[in-house]
């Protein structure tokens, strides 16, 4: 499989690098295991003869061509990690062009992913418009204002769409390389991923930090504010709209154009939220716990928990005890 790496300056020096350390890691493997694969042909390509990671390391590149055709094309990360940079980063002249050679790949049937900021590139394409997609959980009310197209569910970590791959925050870089192996060979994306001590991550919702989130929006803030001093009671949208001056229906309609979800929604990730932390740092029980963050029984939250992180009370009482 060939595989090109978009490498556009300043990029996240540990996304770039996990995806090649990983496809390495799958082609040494494959080899020393005996396991029948078709390897990873990987090239690094910049849209500039010199690229610099955001750490500053010089990255040997091979300057865009139109031709071959790879396989697949991955954009890492840009090191930029907030708005008041990122925007004015996706609009300088590298950037733009690769926008350009990312439909140039596309309309030649290339596939493309991308990974945490990346997926911000991917999107200037236009090329993820009514398609799923998913991105770095802290900038998805910048998602969804500038891309309004798109379909995001910023809870996954990996989403395929067609031709196309986006994957979450971080680290999720390696979740992406990994799921292209597992195309290849399941078998050996386990081996890589153990080799590599890589454990599964269902949902970037156990990482999300909903206060940073409620930032994107003054009347979000002060709803979020209003919620976490009432978790542990019964609330009602319409004392939460008495309360914030406004009404039901615009702070609905605000939710949903910052974050894409209802105002129940939202009560309900705080209340996961503070419940996950409880249950990693007190030795309450499960029906305390309800307690505390509202809910009438240990039943109700269980469920909510495994919807909603991917993890039962067991497994974040391991990750306190780890």
């Amino acid at each position: 499989m060939n595989i090109t790496i978009l490498a556009l300056e300043g990029c996240f020096d540990t996304g770039l690098t996990s995806v090649l350390d990983a496809l390495t890691a799958a082609n040494e493997l494959a080899l020393v295991m005996g396991i029948q694969t078709p390897g990873y042909q990987v090239s690094i390509v910049g849209m500039r003869r010199e690229v610099r990671t955001a750490q500053g390391l010089r990255i040997p590149v091979t300057p865009y061509r139109p031709s071959p055709q790879p396989d697949w094309v991955i954009v890492p990360a840009l090191g930029t990690k907030m708005p008041e940079t990122l925007v004015p980063a996706l609009d300088r002249p590298d950037v733009r062009d690769a926008v350009a050679a990312l439909r140039e790949w596309a309309a030649e049937g290339t596939s493309i992913a991308a990974a945490c900021i990346g997926t911000f590139v991917l999107a200037e394409s236009g090329l993820l418009d009514g398609g799923e997609a998913t991105t770095t959980w802290w900038l998805t009310p910048l998602f969804r204002q500038r891309y309004p197209r798109v379909h995001l569910d910023a809870h996954r970590i990996i989403i395929p769409s067609g031709k196309l791959l986006t994957a979450g925050a971080g680290f999720s870089h390696v979740d992406l390389a990994l799921w292209l192996i597992r195309q290849n060979n399941p078998k050996l994306a386990s081996l890589v991923a153990r080799y590599l001590i890589v454990d599964s991550r269902p949902s970037q919702g156990t990482y999300m930090i909903s206060a940073h989130l409620a930032h994107a929006d003054p009347l979000i803030e002060r709803f979020d504010h209003w919620i976490r001093d009432r978790l542990d009671q019964p609330v009602t949208l319409d004392a939460a709209a008495a309360a914030l001056a406004t009404s039901k229906r615009t702070l609905t309609r605000r939710m949903r154009d910052t974050l894409g979800k209802t105002p129940i929604s939202y009560i309900q990730d705080l209340r996961v939220e503070r419940a996950a932390h409880l249950l990693r740092t007190s030795n309450h029980s499960v029906e305390r716990i309800a307690e505390m963050v509202g809910y009438s029984d240990g039943t109700t939250l269980r469920t909510l928990l495994r919807r909603r992180l991917g993890q039962g009370i067991r497994d974040l009482r391991r990750q306190d005890a780890c």
